[in-house]
């Protein structure tokens, strides 16, 4: 037995169980009723990985059966051996909706199987459990073994989870010290709380009077809304501390015109909210407020909350957020959420870099390079060890990877009643661009975004990537279509028929290559206009048009995105969207990454397609001969792709261009190439 199959252990143990090289060698199919999306945590797609076996998930008749025919009974057929396990999200009963010929061949080598919440936690609610993020599950088993509760009903489920997975405890919460110590926790991990538990969570706070008027309902569930509260109110502290000279709080009956209710006066001084404050203001969470002197706090811990010369401030800040980030640097045990928040910060650290490119001190220069070049290796470990789980994963509560965002998008429309929706693939924005735009626009903009990051498709080309957006499937299941993106709008169509969305509420807006933004923004609006529009597609492609003209590296192409972003253009789009009643979604098909060039493959016509951070090749002799000519580049493997489209890429800091040229491309696995902007955004409720 290899390490991998030893003594599976904590709540997975069950599942794992039922997956050995001995099971594997006598039966080739296994299918599993998993109602709870037991199956789509990262820990267990990985561990019946490793024992050999390939997750299929059950979404619908014609992909699943085009899958099947393609990767498993053609390989069947020849007598090769390969281990399919078929995942049907849905209870034991509806079973029947799997295609007769799998159901017998799986009840004929009893590998009929069914997992659920309720038999792995037998103390604890089902339903309650059902709203957790399944990362979420091992704290939920060492906490059930810990305390051994026994069995709990709905309250007393929610009170448990709440006390020991978001470590939130009512009973410990006396004053707003207490409380504002709790959320800024909460939320400064970027942990969601399903609603049940917010619910629960509130109604207990209400029982005090201390609490009533705290527009807990907004900043309980919601991080936007919670550190939007804060901003609010950090200036007025601020100019309270500086005219009263002391940390006597003065009533004030103004309203101040706050657009999130509740108390004026928040105690950002106290030690145990004083602790969060640097960091909110370093990662960029809350921002320095304006109009107050700086030196009127010069010398006090609330200097960093107050803007002074811009060039100054993203200095300091840069060295602030370089040891943040050497102080969370992710570990091996690191997860996909985890990464997230490290491209996130890695992001404000690259557009504070190059803010101030020419006054940055040379050893904040060299602990940059120093920590960039420490983060790809990290991250290009994990990815080979956990990438392939991914795409297995939910899309709920929020996506995980490009092509689940179309499946979101859908789910909200049905549990939530958005009546008009737009995803906004912004071409080839990395998560460093975003954070230099959101920057511009934060005092101009009316409305509120949700943030986080999503993981493209690997090799990171638009062709790959941006197509699986519009696809909602992985690359696999548009193989014929792999060189081109000419049958994006075709596959957006496709997705919402299928889901019983007529045709013609269904748009697609891409942008020309030398089409003007004001074009686009204007053929938008067209689509906007018709009534009968449900759902929009746009492509906006200024910024991957920028990429591939710039020579001078990351600080030529943040200097043209800065000044893209001052020019209003996607501002005014989002405007526009938003004023038609359309509830957004930005994102980006891939990022991108500044490259020296380690010469050119002699690839003839033999490769697919040569780009300047990856070649694809039919021939796995052809890449492997070339890949030794270049030997710290990097055999992808084909995860979730065709077997036949074979990535080669160029090591981190490396293109396929021209010895010691400069240049910013896409197409490998950098951080900042892998890891996306995903922004949820609307009105202000």
């Amino acid at each position: 037995m290899s390490a991998a199959e030893q003594e599976p252990s904590g709540w997975r143990a069950p599942i794992l169980a039922q997956f050995s090289r001995e099971i594997a060698a006598v039966a080739r199919l296994t299918i599993v009723a998993d109602p709870d999306e037991l199956l789509t945590e990262p820990g267990t797609i990985e561990g019946i990985r490793k024992r050999g076996f390939e997750i299929v998930p059950f979404d619908d008749h014609v992909a699943f059966r085009y899958a099947y025919e393609r990767r498993f009974r053609q390989v069947w057929d020849t007598g090769a051996s390969t281990n399919l396990v078929v995942v049907l999200r849905a209870s034991r009963s509806d079973l029947n909706e799997l295609p007769f010929d799998l159901l017998e061949q799986a009840r004929r080598d009893r590998r009929l199987l069914s997992f659920s919440l309720g038999e792995i936690f037998p103390s604890l609610a089902p339903h309650v459990l059902a709203e957790l993020d399944r990362a979420d599950l091992d704290a939920v088993h060492v906490a059930q073994d810990l305390y051994q509760p026994g069995t709990l009903g709905e309250n007393a489920s929610r009170d448990f989870l709440l006390r020991n997975v978001f470590r939130i405890d009512s009973a410990q919460i006396h004053n707003e010290v207490d409380l504002l110590r709790a959320l800024l926790r909460h939320h400064y991990a970027a942990k969601i709380l399903p609603d049940s538990l917010a619910d629960r969570f509130i109604r207990l706070l209400r029982v005090s009077p201390r609490f009533q008027t705290w527009p807990l309902e907004a900043i309980v569930p919601s991080r936007v809304k919670f550190f939007e509260f804060l901003q609010e109110r950090w200036p007025i502290f601020l100019q309270r501390r500086i005219v009263s000279g002391s940390s006597e709080v003065h009533e004030t009956p103004e309203p101040y015109g706050l657009r999130q209710p509740g108390p004026v006066d928040l105690p950002f001084d106290h030690e145990d909210v004083r602790v969060y404050m640097d960091n909110l203001f370093t990662d960029g969470l809350l921002m320095p407020a304006k109009g107050i002197p700086q030196s009127s706090v010069s010398g006090t811990w609330m200097v960093i909350g107050v803007a002074g010369a811009p060039s100054e401030d993203q200095a300091e800040r840069l060295r602030r957020l370089l040891l943040l980030h050497e102080a969370h640097e992710p570990g091996s045990g690191a997860d996909h959420h985890e990464w997230i928040q490290v491209a996130a910060r890695w992001a404000e650290i690259i557009a504070a870099r190059w803010a101030v490119s020419d006054s940055v001190d040379i050893d904040d220069v060299r602990r940059f390079e120093s920590a960039h070049d420490r983060i790809q290796e990290r991250f290009r470990s994990w990815l080979i060890s956990h990438y392939a789980a991914l795409h297995s994963l939910s899309y709920l509560p929020r996506p995980v990877m490009l092509h689940q965002v179309p499946r979101y998008l859908a789910h909200r429309a049905l549990t939530n009643g958005s009546s008009r929706l737009a995803v906004l693939v912004v071409d080839g924005l990395a998560m460093d661009q975003w954070a230099v735009i959101r920057q511009q626009i934060q005092d101009q903009r009316n409305w509120v975004s949700d943030e986080s990051g999503l993981f493209a498709w690997i090799p990171t080309l638009t062709s790959v990537s941006r197509q699986s957006i519009f696809a909602g499937n992985p690359p696999f299941y548009f193989a014929a279509s792999l060189d081109t993106t000419r049958k994006e709008e075709q596959h957006w169509k496709r997705f919402w028929e299928d889901r019983g969305v007529r045709q013609d509420a269904v748009a697609y807006v891409c942008q020309g290559t030398q089409e003007t933004d004001q074009s686009l923004i204007t053929r938008a609006q067209e689509a906007v206009d018709q009534s009968r529009c449900r759902v929009l597609g746009i492509v906006m492609g200024t910024i991957d048009q920028m990429l591939h003209g710039t020579v001078t590296g990351t600080d030529g192409l943040h200097a043209s995105v800065r000044h893209w972003g001052l020019r209003g253009a996607l501002r005014n789009l989002i405007e526009n969207l938003l004023a038609g009643g359309f509830e957004i979604v930005l994102t980006a098909d891939h990022g991108n990454v500044e490259g020296v060039g380690i010469g050119k493959p002699n690839v003839g016509v033999t490769a697919e397609e040569r780009g300047e951070r990856v070649h694809v090749f039919r021939d796995h002799n052809l890449r492997f001969r070339i890949s030794e000519t270049y030997p710290r580049s990097i055999e992808w493997p084909s995860i979730g792709l065709p077997e036949d489209y074979l990535a080669l890429m160029a090591p981190a800091g490396g293109a396929f261009i021209t010895k010691g040229r400069r240049t910013v491309a896409h197409g490998g696995i950098c951080l900042e190439e892998v890891i996306v902007p995903f922004a949820r955004i609307t009105r202000p409720s």
